[in-house]
């Protein structure tokens, strides 16, 4: 049975078990819901896989809005959580701020790694990696010679996801067309699948037939479109070929359940510092299973895990748009 209490009025809630302890982990979704089959979905899977293992509970909260991210972190902090894992690039600044006045807390951060603050975890994914395969899937299973990527919010780390994409397309098809676009700049692009529909009506019309979505809850919106109007989709962080199936080629997967389950299991004693999820620590790969069985041939499984190997072993390099804030393969 699960108590509801009040955290920072009627829009946002605090939710806890009954009868919980102090010191149990707390778990701050970024914008889009927990149920966004994305991105905080998967770390919502990670923290109830914890649970169910363990029979302990954790907290959580599912921000409404920016103005709250400094509130939730206090407020958990103060009621002993440990350790306060967060959601999302978004909460550099209010980490970096609440942290330091609470050293015996331990704070974890997916999606940032340039914070300087000692009792701090942050964990940041090889997206590029993970994205090279996919768009090397894309373009062999594109017909049309044209293949298109929708981001969310249009920020380094989206922008990182199509670089990766497009260089793996590209290595299969150097002659292969990408449409890019992004759904907007404010957090609210991480979930207007109407929006996402509406991008992938466009970039059908401009001959996409394999459309990969980065965008949080907006990628349903893309997946939806995509399936109604016939042609592929590609699905990212959770594994969403069930969404369609038959109709999603793949998905990215991001493996944020298990950068949250392992925060989890660690519990107050989680080691701090930076740390990177790529393919070689299994962060970062593609979704096979039987809905997607039929649309991945096994030519295209033997080449997709080949260069997942080579890059691996360091003899393919997928070039990081943050390295020059730039991308060799495509244009935004």
């Amino acid at each position: 049975m699960t108590l509801m209490k009040s955290l920072m009025g009627a829009a946002a809630t605090l939710a806890l078990t009954a009868g919980a302890a102090l010191a149990e982990p707390a778990l701050i979704f970024d914008l889009g819901g927990k149920f966004d089959k994305s991105f905080n979905e998967a770390a919502f899977n990670g923290a109830t896989r914890w649970a169910e293992e363990t029979g302990e509970s954790f907290l959580e909260i599912e921000l409404q809005s920016d103005a709250q991210r400094e509130q939730a972190l206090r407020r958990f902090a103060e009621a002993g959580a440990n350790p306060v894992i967060t959601m999302g690039f978004a909460m550099a600044d209010p980490l970096s701020t609440v942290a330091p006045d609470y050293p015996d807390t331990k704070f974890v951060v997916v999606d940032v790694s340039w914070l300087d603050v000692e009792n701090l975890r942050q964990v940041s994914f090889a997206e590029h990696e993970g994205s090279y395969l996919v768009g090397m899937m894309a373009a062999m299973a594109s017909k049309t010679g044209t293949i298109g990527y929708i981001g969310g919010m249009d920020v380094p780390l989206i922008r990182h996801f199509g670089c990766g994409y497009a260089q793996g397309a590209k290595a299969v098809n150097p002659d292969i067309k990408i449409v890019a676009n992004m759904t907007g700049t404010t957090p609210a692009a991480w979930n207007d699948p109407v929006k996402g529909s509406e991008l992938t009506k466009a970039q059908i019309s401009q001959g996409a037939d394999v459309i990969y979505a980065a965008a949080g809850g907006t990628g349903v919106g893309v997946l939806q479109t995509a399936a109604d109007e016939g042609v592929l989709s590609i699905g990212v962080d959770s594994n969403q070929n069930h969404l369609h199936p038959g109709k999603v080629l793949t998905s990215m997967l991001k493996r944020v359940d298990v950068a949250v389950y392992e925060a989890m299991k660690a519990g107050e004693n989680v080691e701090t510092g930076v740390f990177t999820m790529g393919l070689a620590e299994n962060g970062v790969g593609y979704a096979l299973d039987e809905n997607n069985a039929e649309l991945v041939t096994d030519e295209m499984k033997a080449a997709v895990d080949d260069a997942r190997q080579k890059i691996i072993d360091g003899e393919i390099n997928v070039v990081s748009y943050y390295e020059n804030d730039s991308c060799p393969a495509l244009s935004f």
